[in-house]
């Protein structure tokens, strides 16, 4: 395949990583590198009455779907948006009621199967990477995986065979649930708290850092990546895949463990934070309640922060005077 582009970026191949995003001009801190729509989303079961099923949007004055009772929109227009996905499970929970409860991971790969089915063109969240292009990694499984993956596959059975005609073959779903696994997102909000699953494949096409130049958030159900780093033409656009607060044998290890690589990054082989973080996770007496209380606050002026910002720089910046 050529090499594709969204406008600033290209894909190309990376030296010992394979594919990957590069910069073809300057993005400064701050700036936005590109946003990804959703190829497909599911809204979190336990979110639902609170967020729009379509746009995510919170608000108190949502309508319920009036067949199943359990979708809420904001208006008509999100519902008859919503109406090609949700049909599929709408139909589903009223033929179980309470004892609807597949997992998200069994949802969103429901959608992917109906999506695929009607979808002939490039997606505008294919830009860069089709989502059949996603790794699986099948040879890499361990048993408590594949045993995993088979659950899930009873599961989608279970729930979706009478909604679905002519599921896929069982070989075609172990290996979409890994793709899944290995390259769907969680959607947040300004909070961090877990709103839905999603599978962005333009933002999948990003390798790993844990010292990364960009990071990933949400706006609805569409993803923005933003420079946290200046980037230069040519150079690598990184994000990172975990938690950066870990020291570096953890994050190498749940690295190894969900994406099946061992990470070989700049902060990896220094090490060079490893002592500050080891410091805070060896102290073996409890918090003093003035401390506690010190890191509420500390934790609540960042929420705010995030919610007022109207730049990453300044978010980057205060971030780093506290460290």
């Amino acid at each position: 395949m050529k090499n594709e582009r969204i406008e600033g970026t290209e894909r190309f191949l990376s030296p010992g990583r394979g594919r990957g995003l590069r910069a073809v001009r300057h993005f400064a801190v701050g700036e936005v590198v590109f946003a990804c729509p959703a190829y497909t989303y599911v809204l979190t079961v336990n979110e639902r009455g609170a967020h729009c099923e379509h746009c995510f949007t919170r608000r108190d004055d949502l309508s319920k779907c009036g067949k199943c009772k359990q979708a809420y929109y904001c208006n008509v227009d999100c519902q008859r948006g919503d109406w090609p996905m949700h049909k599929l499970e709408c139909v589903a929970m009223c033929s179980y009621g309470e004892n609807w409860c597949p997992s998200e991971t069994v949802r969103l790969v429901a959608r992917i199967i109906m999506k695929q089915r009607v979808t002939t063109e490039r997606t505008p969240s294919e830009r860069l990477l089709l989502l059949k292009e996603f790794e699986a990694h099948l040879d890499k499984m361990d048993s408590e995986k594949e045993e995993m993956n088979h659950a899930d596959i009873a599961a989608l059975h279970h729930f979706y065979s009478r909604h679905i005609s002519d599921l896929p073959d069982d070989q075609a779903l172990t290996e979409l649930f890994a793709q899944v696994n290995c390259n769907g997102f969680t959607i947040e909000d300004e909070e961090l708290s877990h709103l839905g699953s999603a599978v962005f494949p333009d933002v999948a096409l990003m390798n790993h850092s844990c010292s990364p130049n960009v990071i990933v958030t949400y706006k609805g159900t569409a993803a923005e990546v933003r420079a946290v780093q200046e980037i230069n033409p040519g150079e690598e656009i990184f994000n990172s895949y975990i938690d950066l607060l870990y020291p570096t044998e953890d994050r190498r290890e749940r690295l190894l463990d969900s994406y099946f690589f061992m990470c070989q990054c700049t902060e990896c082989t220094t090490k060079s934070k490893d002592k500050a973080k080891m410091e805070i996770r060896k102290l073996s007496s409890p918090p003093e309640p003035k401390e506690i209380q010190s890191m509420v606050h500390y934790a609540k002026n960042v929420i705010e922060e995030f919610r007022r910002a109207k730049h990453y720089k300044d978010i980057l910046l205060s971030l780093e005077h506290y460290h």
